[in-house]
């Protein structure tokens, strides 16, 4: 037993709610459980009571024993003292007041019927294979899987905001920087994105700026700091002599920077290509920011990211080493992730920022993106086959899986607690 399988007994009255009494033996009636707080607090805020003759209006509080409340020390947090009912399922001490008087009591168990106890048993103690639900998957409706993802993907957005407002903090508000660090971390992709943004957080955005148009210094730049110019030839060694003048211009440091890595990365993922794919961006696009604010459709995207690699680079993937010349640019399908991990995310957080609501054009913008394919994503196909159809759909579960599956948060999943809204309250 889990307390927020109390949580959700009490928000849907999921009980024997006829001739309740409280643990003093009290006539008890709910007139209003009141509303569920996500904050710090009780756990629900003006819930209306009729316990006797008289009617209170107040906050109620949960748990799995009365004993708890002494546990979490409540009795010493004044946002406690407006507290008119205390529900739990074990009964094993009077809990009161500041002012001596004994809050009530209302203990479920016994209360509740055998097919909810069932329905929570088979949903969260049992052991699954794949996800809690894997079951019933299938059998939810299309509108609520399709109602719930779109919920998902927003949140997602939502924690990405805090990342974002986090990184904005650390650059004094400059927008562009932190488009840069975010940048920076997709570049990197899984591998080497905290190493790409400790080398974004290494130097001043304003250096970048001033660099705008010469691809070679913002290269030498970029592998400078990144400790990966370490060849020795003849464009290696002019890459190394810009950097020693910019080191020394600008009063560089990388001594505690992680270098990048290329162990088990395919080769147009080194770090030394897509740093020298994103020296290209920042050399050609002057106002990267405000033309990605600006976007309105993927082409528009697209045709940011749509650069020429330098010379050098179209036959080498690191120093020394050379191939047959070919093209390396940005494919069509790295773009889509650029779009997804950073653009999406500071495009939202950036209509939020400016009190505009561009959730109908992220939303398009996004169910325009071929769907993700990945270990997870397989998971819900072979238990719902069709169920991702677009990046929203694949994002949205990626979220799914991580915030609520592997957390057993069923209750707070819209899927999950429908599967127990289903079962009568009390047989």
């Amino acid at each position: 037993m889990r307390e927020d399988f109390l949580h959700h007994l009490w928000k849907f009255q999921k009980f024997d709610s006829e001739a309740l009494k409280t643990s003093e033996e009290e006539d008890l009636l709910v007139l209003n459980p009141g509303n569920s707080n996500e904050l710090s607090g009780p756990d629900f805020f003006n819930a209306r009571i009729q316990i006797g003759k008289q009617l209170w209006a107040g906050n109620v509080e949960i748990h799995l024993k009365s004993s708890d409340w002494y546990s979490h020390q409540h009795e010493k947090d004044q946002n406690y003292d407006n507290v008119i009912l205390h529900v739990v399922w074990e009964h094993n001490v009077e809990i009161f007041r500041k002012d001596g008087s004994c809050i009530p009591t209302l203990v479920l168990n016994g209360k509740v019927g055998e097919e909810i106890l069932s329905s929570y048993t088979e949903l969260i103690e049992k052991k699954h294979f794949r996800i809690n639900c894997e079951k019933e998957f299938a059998n939810f409706e299309d509108f609520q899987v399709e109602h719930w993802l779109e919920r998902l993907y927003f949140e997602r957005l939502e924690s990405r905001s805090v990342q974002i407002d986090h990184i904005l903090s650390s650059t004094g508000n400059n927008w562009e920087a932190a488009l840069f660090i975010m940048l920076c971390r997709s570049f990197g992709l899984n591998l080497n994105g905290e190493a790409f943004m400790g080398m974004a957080r290494s130097f001043d955005f304003k250096i970048v700026q001033k660099l705008a148009g010469e691809r070679l210094l913002l290269e030498s730049l970029f592998l400078g700091q990144s400790k990966l110019l370490t060849g020795d030839d003849k464009y290696a060694k002019e890459l190394q002599k810009e950097y020693n003048f910019l080191k020394h211009k600008f009063s560089l440091r990388n001594y505690f920077l992680a270098q990048p890595q290329f162990f088990r990365l395919r080769p147009d993922n080194f770090p030394t290509i897509r740093l020298a794919q994103l020296a290209a961006v920042y050399s050609d696009r002057k106002d990267l920011l405000q033309d990605i604010i600006n976007s309105s459709n993927l082409e528009d995207i697209y045709s940011l990211f749509d650069v020429e690699i330098s010379e050098y680079w179209m036959e080498h993937y690191n120093f020394g080493k050379s191939h047959p010349p070919r093209k390396k640019k940005l494919t069509k399908a790295f773009v889509d992730l650029i779009i997804l991990n950073s653009i999406l995310p500071l495009k939202h957080y950036y209509s939020k920022y400016t009190g505009e609501n561009n959730e109908e054009l992220i939303q398009e913008l996004i169910s325009a993106i071929p769907v993700e394919k990945n270990s997870i994503i397989e998971i819900f196909e072979k238990l719902r086959p069709g169920t991702a159809r677009n990046a929203l759909h694949s994002q949205a579960l990626l979220e799914l899986k991580k915030e609520y599956c592997d957390l057993n948060k069923c209750l707070q999943c819209e899927l999950g607690a429908s599967l127990l809204k289903k079962s009568p309250k009390y047989i």
